[in-house]
């Protein structure tokens, strides 16, 4: 049984969705975690990195695969790894385990992500550029959601959640049997193994150019999924699970919606807006941190959150609208790299500046200035235009 051309580009887009919130699934369960096992904020942080760094090492090493072995192969067995990592998640009874479980789940994600990607872009280039943008953040918006709640009101709120992921991609795994191959298979998928990031020449300028973009939005993700929860707790008083999720959904959702709103719009138009959304966002976020104000924190994590959506799309946008096909995971993967670089590196940090500095508070300030920074940097840069690909090698020549 074969899948029409819009079923496999929503089973393509479901993969995309459900491993990003199966990434984000942890989160609300990390104060658990920390209540059962006796570990400190910073573990649970480093337990947050492993993830990144091994989506990191999967988009370095298997990125560019599904350009040579087909988008099928690598999706079929990322979709089995997934589903390992949900039934150590599980069984885990210490952070081994769970280090583990984040490790492989980070390895799956990073395969995944590019393959899917680059599926939907080969069956519909419009659409596949939207589902890019909105499918990681849709994802991470249900997954911290919907774990929260199935700890707050289910049973077994460490097993729960994973078991039922863990059927999914399961399901999914099979369903890939169903859609049509879209790339060509070729010579070339062990040098393609080797690390490096993989971007032609004529490419260049532009992921320069959105990198900023990229840096910016992800930095202020990778805080709100490491010490959200236990700052949104902090905020309301409260240790209700549903918490620990909402933060990371009020993000992501809102930058789902830009997304879909801003499709229309010219991909430097929408990075614009979205890095001025972005700076404003936290700005507002901070100071209701500053006035324990719980309804204005979550107003201008909204407004970050919008500029996170459109940051996202325009950089998106931007790069893999002049990818060839036989390039777009490796383009794809490299874009991942900037994002997950950008999520991983300010959790670490922020995490060792909850234990070791002024507490989650300050952190929270600390790392806000730095994204708003980062906003500003990548606002002047887009509104003043890229330079094109043969001045960048112009300048860099003399």
């Amino acid at each position: 049984m074969r899948f029409s051309k819009t079923a496999s580009f929503a089973l393509l887009a479901s993969l995309l969705v459900s491993f990003l919130a199966g990434s984000s699934a942890p989160t609300p369960l990390y104060p658990t975690y920390q209540a059962v096992w006796g570990v400190s904020p910073i573990v649970i942080t480093l337990v947050f990195a492993v993830y990144a760094i091994a989506v990191l090492a999967s988009l370095l090493v298997l990125g560019a695969l599904s350009d040579h072995v087909g988008r099928r192969p690598v999706l079929i067995i990322a979709a089995i790894i997934q589903a390992a990592a949900m039934a150590i998640f599980a069984s885990a009874t210490g952070v081994g385990a769970l280090a583990v479980a984040r490790g492989l789940q980070g390895v799956a994600t990073g395969a995944a992500a590019s393959a899917a990607g680059a599926g939907m872009l080969d069956l519909d280039r419009d659409r596949g550029t939207i589902a890019n943008s909105a499918g990681p953040m849709l994802g991470t918006a249900l997954g911290g959601i919907v774990s929260g709640v199935f700890v707050q009101l289910l049973p077994a709120p460490t097993k729960l959640v994973y078991a039922v992921f863990c059927a999914i991609f399961v399901a999914q795994a099979f369903g890939v049997l169903g859609i049509p191959e879209t790339a060509t298979r070729s010579s070339g998928a062990l040098a393609s193994m080797r690390p490096r990031l993989r971007v032609r020449t004529e490419l260049r300028a532009s992921v320069a150019a959105v990198t900023p973009a990229l840096v910016g939005a992800w930095a202020l993700t990778g805080f709100y999924g490491s010490l959200g929860p236990a700052l949104v707790r902090k905020l309301v008083g409260s240790n209700a699970p549903a918490l620990g999720g909402l933060a990371l959904f009020a993000l992501a959702a809102a930058g789902v919606v830009t997304v879909l709103v801003s499709r229309r719009y010219s991909a430097r138009g929408v990075t614009a807006f979205g890095m001025a959304a972005l700076a404003t966002g936290v700005v507002l976020t901070l100071l209701a941190i500053r006035r324990a104000d719980i309804a204005a924190f979550f107003m201008g994590t909204a407004i970050a959150g919008s500029g996170f959506g459109a940051g996202f799309h325009g950089a998106i946008r931007s790069v893999v609208s002049r990818a060839a096909p036989r390039e777009r995971a490796g383009v794809l993967s490299v874009l991942y790299v900037i994002a997950y670089l950008a999520m991983g590196l300010p959790a670490i940090v922020g995490g060792l500046r909850v234990v070791y500095g002024g507490g989650i508070l300050a952190t929270a300030r600390e790392y806000g200035i730095a994204v708003v920074v980062l906003a500003l940097v990548a606002l002047i840069g887009t509104v003043r235009g890229a330079p094109s690909p043969e001045t960048l090698c112009t300048r860099i020549e003399n």
